[in-house]
Parts: C-alpha cells; sequence; structure tokens
C-alpha cells in the first residue's frame, strides 16, 4: 500500500493555470464523486494557493489521478505537465504536515489552512472516499497543526492574504484614511478584508455580495455599509479601492464595467486587488489607464517579508513536523501487515488450544498446576514455531501486497481491507 499525492500549488503554477483546477465548495462533492473512477479511496484539498489530490494504492505510479486532471477539469497535458507536483509515502506525509503547519502557505503561518485540511478530510467521509490510512494522516496533519500553533509563534500576528492585501492597496495609494474601501465578497475573506480595513483607519467600508443577507450583517457587523451588486459600478465611481474575493464561477468585474467607471472619474486613479481563485476580475482591466490591477501572486513582496520575520519560528516548526512524520512512519511501517500478524496469531492460538481441551478430555483428572503446565508447554511450543515467521512478516511485510497475500494464502488466514 502507498500514498500518493499530484497537485499544483502557487509555487509551481501562476494564477491562471490554478484556477483552472480551483473547485468551488459546492463542486467537491461532484469532482469526489468523479475520482471515485480513477482510485477507490481519495481526498482534495482545494484552496486559493493549492489543488492537491491525496489517495492510497497498491502503485505509486499517479498515472490514474493525472487522467482524473485532465479529464474532470479539462486541462491541456501540455499544461498540466509544467506544473504538476507528485509525491510518494513519506514525502506525502511530510508535505501535508508542512502544509497544516502553514509552512508551505503564500503567507507562512496562515490559520485558515488548518480548517480547509478538516474540510477537505470531512467532504472526502461524506463521499464515502476515505480508508483507514488516508483518515489516520488527514487526522494527524491537523494535530500536527495545532501542535505548532501551540509551541510555536509561528501564528502569533498572523496575517491572511486578506490582510496582505489591505497592506498592499494602502501602499499604492498612500494610505486609507481618506479612502472609501469596496469589498466584494462577504465570506471569510471578505470579512478579513473589511475588517483589516477597519482596523487601518479607512474612512468607508462598503460590503456587497450574492447574497444581500450576507453583505448586510457583515457591514452591520463592522461598521460598514452594504449594497447590491447591481449597484456595484456606482459605487466604485466614488471609491478609492476596491477587493474582490468573492465566490463566483464568472468575471465580477469585466474591462468594459471598469472602463465605464473610469470614464466617470477622470484623473482619479483605482487600486482594484484580486485575491479570489478564480479570479473576479477579467486580467485585461490592468490594461485601462489610472487602473492598478493586483491579483494574489502579486502579494509576494508583502509575504516574503512575512516569512522572513518568522524565520526562527519556522525551524522551530520544521523540527516539530519532522518528529510527527517519522512518528506517522512508524505507525505506517507496522499497518501493513498488523491485520495478517493478528490473524496469524489468532488461527495458532485456535488450532493450540482446540487440540489441548481434546487431549484433556481424554486423560485423567488433572490438578491446576498440571493444566497450567500443559497450557505453558504448547503456547511455548506455538511461539517457537511462529517466531521466525512472525520476524520474517515484520521485516518484509510492510507496503508489500504480495508477501502479505502469500502468507493469508499459505495460512488460510481472513482478509483485511483496513476500512
Amino acid at each position: 500500500m502507498h500514498l500518493n499525492m499530484v497537485g499544483i500549488d502557487y509555487r509551481t503554477a501562476p494564477v491562471a493555470t490554478r484556477e483552472k483546477v480551483s473547485i468551488r465548495p459546492e463542486k467537491l462533492g461532484d469532482a469526489l464523486s468523479d475520482l471515485s473512477r480513477f482510485v477507490p479511496h481519495g481526498v482534495i484539498l482545494s484552496t486559493c494557493n493549492r489543488t492537491e489530490i491525496y489517495w492510497t494504492g497498491d502503485s505509486p505510479s499517479s498515472e490514474p489521478v493525472n487522467d482524473f486532471f485532465l479529464s474532470f477539469f479539462r486541462v491541456a497535458p501540455d499544461d498540466l505537465r509544467q506544473c504538476i507536483i507528485a509525491a510518494t509515502d513519506e514525502k506525502v506525509v511530510s508535505h501535508l504536515f508542512r502544509t497544516a503547519a502553514g509552512l508551505d502557505s503564500l503567507i507562512v503561518g496562515e490559520y485558515e489552512v488548518l480548517g480547509q485540511v478538516g474540510r477537505a478530510l470531512d467532504s472526502a467521509e461524506q463521499a464515502g472516499m476515505v480508508d483507514l490510512h488516508l483518515r489516520q494522516l488527514f487526522q494527524w496533519a491537523i494535530r500536527t497543526g495545532r501542535r505548532v500553533r501551540e509551541e510555536t509563534f509561528i501564528s502569533r500576528n498572523a496575517i491572511s492574504v486578506s490582510s496582505v492585501a489591505v497592506e498592499l492597496a494602502a501602499g499604492t495609494i498612500g494610505g486609507l484614511e481618506d479612502c472609501k474601501v469596496l469589498v466584494i465578497g462577504a465570506g471569510e475573506a471578505g470579512r478579513l478584508v473589511a475588517k483589516t480595513a477597519r482596523d487601518r483607519g479607512a474612512a468607508k467600508i462598503a460590503v456587497t455580495s450574492r447574497t444581500k443577507e450576507r453583505a448586510q450583517k457583515l457591514a452591520e457587523e463592522l461598521g460598514g455599509e452594504p449594497f447590491c451588486m447591481e449597484k456595484l459600478a456606482g459605487e466604485m465611481t466614488s471609491a478609492n479601492i476596491v477587493i474582490a474575493c468573492a465566490d463566483a464561477p464568472h468575471w465580477v468585474l469585466t474591462a468594459n464595467q471598469v472602463s465605464d467607471v473610469m470614464e466617470r472619474r477622470p484623473g482619479q486613479p483605482l487600486v482594484i486587488i484580486d485575491i479570489a481563485v478564480p479570479r473576479n476580475v477579467d486580467p485585461r482591466v490592468a490594461q485601462i489607464p489610472n487602473v492598478f490591477l493586483y491579483n494574489i501572486d502579486e502579494l509576494a513582496t508583502v509575504a516574503e517579508e512575512n516569512r522572513q520575520q518568522r524565520a526562527g519560528e519556522m525551524e522551530k516548526t520544521e523540527k516539530i513536523v519532522a518528529f510527527e512524520t517519522e512518528r506517522f512512519m512508524a505507525w505506517w511501517r507496522t499497518v501493513g501487515y498488523r491485520p495478517v500478524l493478528s490473524a496469524l496469531m489468532g488461527r495458532a492460538e485456535a488450532i493450540r488450544s482446540a487440540h489441548l481441551d481434546r487431549t484433556l478430555r481424554k486423560l485423567r483428572p488433572l490438578s491446576d498446576e498440571e493444566k497450567e503446565r500443559l497450557e505453558s508447554m504448547t503456547r511455548a511450543i506455538v511461539n517457537k514455531i511462529l517466531h521466525d515467521p512472525l520476524e520474517w512478516l515484520k521485516a518484509n511485510g510492510n507496503g508489500r501486497g504480495d508477501n502479505l497475500a502469500v502468507v493469508r494464502e499459505m495460512f488460510r488466514l481472513p482478509g483485511d481491507d483496513a476500512k
């Protein structure tokens, strides 16, 4: 049995590629259902930074899930080949543990990824796509992420993609004190954006969402003003900064829309920051005069400063991840042969016990001491006979399905799929 992972992330693929394989929450069930045609057990982790598939199988080959990528997302093979990453076994464990710990995020130490790992496991559980190995892997990753945040300061005063977006906007426009900030999207990212803008002293915050009630609730919570999407163009006419973070399958702002807005505000610059994946803003907006458009990949400068500030905590976190990875691998090295070992010992004990009972019934009544001596002698004989086969199984059983199958067939042991 092997643990496998393939995927793309912000280091191997630009946002233009990542958005092609991004899976919106309401589509995750469909994706898992389609994945089941390629592998029996799998988990999909899809965030703004990454889309990764974890699965178990007898082979370390990534071909089945590569086929899933091509089929489900309809991406060109050449596009996928240039940015795909793959790992097996211990490298999979280390990668996921680093991800849950916040080490592999664009913003080091971010909190959001730990919840995303948990939701990925929950969704796969609901789809019936999780076996013992994946469940243990993801639960262990979540515990590792929590331990990191309890024992290090990697997430102290943690920033997020949302807060970095506000920092970038403030730096571009020269402060927020006299600015009107529009937030498109009232989900968790939108809430963080609006809160950060308020804390940074934005003069006015306006919030919109496809769901009117969510926009109104967020605006009330943060002292902003809600507005409906139909009035977006009018609100943009008087805005200084627009931060787009809506969960939408299409452009929320097109080049024509923004061009029309800019004609109504001649000479006034507009900063637009798109942190959504898939993107909310047509990239051609960047060509419009006086518009400064940034996407999530262009937050790298602030992200790198954050990484340097947390260098000491990253080192502590790496040690925790390495320790927990080794602990998991120690469990992994035994999990393959444990059912066979248990079944072999159980079969031997059943045979020993049955024959001893038949023998005792044919003998004169024995004292408790005499019975105990016979029990000890027969157990010792069985243990002696099984010692070498059990040691061989421990040395050769891990990850070797063929060896385990031979032992099961040789001793006529029942199967165990370790669900």
